[in-house]
């Protein structure tokens, strides 16, 4: 099992108030496996680790970009930090272009953006679970 890992910045209400989208996907499947919204620290990284299911977080070999907390929290035999121009993380960047294409709160400059942060996490939430139940068996 592969994982790729990576985390988005969107806001609430004001550009002052980031929140951080951490998500991690598997690469066969391209499910969403693990997600956590939150800041961008070693906690956040911790909940994303959290969030996986038990059977990623004991097999599965992830790939994340070189931000310190992936190494503070992931397991060293389990987690690899690369580039972009490694490709290992080109899924889960794409995905993330997609949700800014599909979630307009989350474009950084838009007109479009949350009031409520329960709502915020509600709008992610709802496109995911769609697009983990699109994904073909």
């Amino acid at each position: 099992m592969t994982l790729e890992c990576d985390e988005a910045w969107s806001f609430v209400g004001n550009k002052g108030n980031k929140q951080w989208l951490w998500l991690a996907l598997d690469r066969s499947t391209r499910e969403i496996v693990g997600v956590h919204i939150g800041d961008r620290s070693q906690e956040g990284a911790q909940a994303l680790w959290e969030s996986l299911p038990a059977v990623y977080r004991q097999c599965a070999f992830c790939y994340t970009d070189f931000w310190q907390a992936y190494r503070a929290v992931f397991p060293s035999q389990r987690h690899r930090s690369v580039g972009k121009e490694s490709g290992q993380t080109n899924h889960i960047e794409r995905f993330n272009c997609t949700l800014r294409q599909r979630i307009s709160r989350l474009v950084r400059k838009t007109l479009s953006f949350s009031k409520k942060l329960e709502n915020h996490i509600g709008a992610i939430w709802f496109f995911i679970h769609h697009y983990n139940a699109s994904l073909p068996l």
